[in-house]
């Protein structure tokens, strides 16, 4: 009698989940997976883990292992709600997708109803670049008078010189800069390494700074000599979020309105060789892209330019 009670104690007393049963202990794994599977780049990984906590905070404690298609569905409706750009929706399924083959690796799922979420059509938008009075303006607003003047006018050479991302900016080791070849190397994603050429300018202010400024950030830090070529007042790797702050301030600082981030440097440096006549391939190595179909949006901001001279100067537009 004593036993048959106890039985039925067991049966009804709600199971407790396991840690990684909940979503946040399933972001905790799935972010292990990306690194240590996937080897997916970190950046990619905080991003992929970010759109999935927007999923935790939508489930409200629901568990993802009983979610259909109607509720995938009903998430990609809620970020549209959140007015968020189709790009970023984009990635948020792709993000969710990922994660629930992941589920099914784990055998938390059998069917995976993520198969069936399709993204939005993404409209591919013109990149904003600079003009090159702007560009000359820009990179040249940072003055000795500042106080990391000199860094400064290296880290914006240097990014409209190589293309780079801001993270690869970030990341770049001294060891990889080759100043009298005029080139360095760049760790992009997937931790591919590539050759980027250096123009004169950049090497310019690359020598200024390495010779006049890093030593003053450099010294006395009671650490060893830091092997990242950009540094910040504390002598450590300056942070890519600084850069963008840093960027945005000269903007301003130069009479530029418009939006600028460190991609518009990017784009602006593709665009610029485009128009020099730089073949799309070169261009396409140079950033870094897997896919040529990535840096064909370029020629869409070419092709924009065109149309607007002719409609302007053409005697029958």
């Amino acid at each position: 009698m004593a036993v048959s009670k106890l039985k039925k104690l067991k049966q009804s007393a709600p199971d407790t989940p396991k840690p990684f049963e909940t979503m946040a202990g399933w972001i905790d794994r799935y972010t292990v997976y990306l690194r240590s599977e996937c080897h997916l780049a970190e950046n990619t990984v905080q991003a992929y883990r970010r759109d999935l906590e927007h999923m935790r905070e939508w489930l409200n404690g629901r568990s993802p292992t009983l979610m259909v298609i109607a509720d995938l569905t009903e998430f990609a409706a809620f970020l549209k709600q959140k007015h968020l750009a189709a790009t970023s929706i984009s990635r948020h399924i792709v993000a969710i997708r990922m994660f629930y083959k992941f589920l099914q690796l784990e055998s938390a799922i059998t069917d995976n109803p993520a198969e069936l979420l399709t993204t939005p059509k993404v409209w591919q938008r013109v990149p904003k670049v600079l003009t090159i009075a702007q560009v000359d303006r820009f990179l040249s607003a940072p003055q000795r008078y500042d106080s990391n003047g000199m860094r400064d006018r290296a880290i914006l050479e240097l990014m409209y010189a190589t293309g780079c991302r801001v993270s690869e900016i970030s990341d770049l080791l001294v060891a990889n800069v080759h100043l009298a070849d005029g080139y360095c190397l760049a760790e992009g994603k997937g931790s591919k390494q590539r050759m980027v050429p250096l123009g004169e300018r950049a090497i310019e202010a690359i020598e200024l700074y390495l010779k006049e400024h890093r030593p003053l950030l450099s010294a006395g830090r009671e650490l060893a000599e830091s092997p990242w070529l950009i540094l910040s007042r504390t002598g450590h790797r300056l942070r890519r979020e600084a850069i963008w702050e840093l960027i945005k301030r000269y903007a301003a600082r130069a009479g530029i309105d418009s939006e600028v981030s460190p991609h518009t440097l990017r784009h602006s440096f593709a665009t610029h060789l485009l128009g020099g006549g730089a073949d799309l391939r070169l261009i396409q190595e140079m950033l870094g892209h897997a896919s040529i179909q990535t840096t064909q949006i370029y020629t869409q901001v070419e092709n924009s330019k065109l149309k607007k001279v002719h409609k302007q100067f053409h005697p029958r537009a």
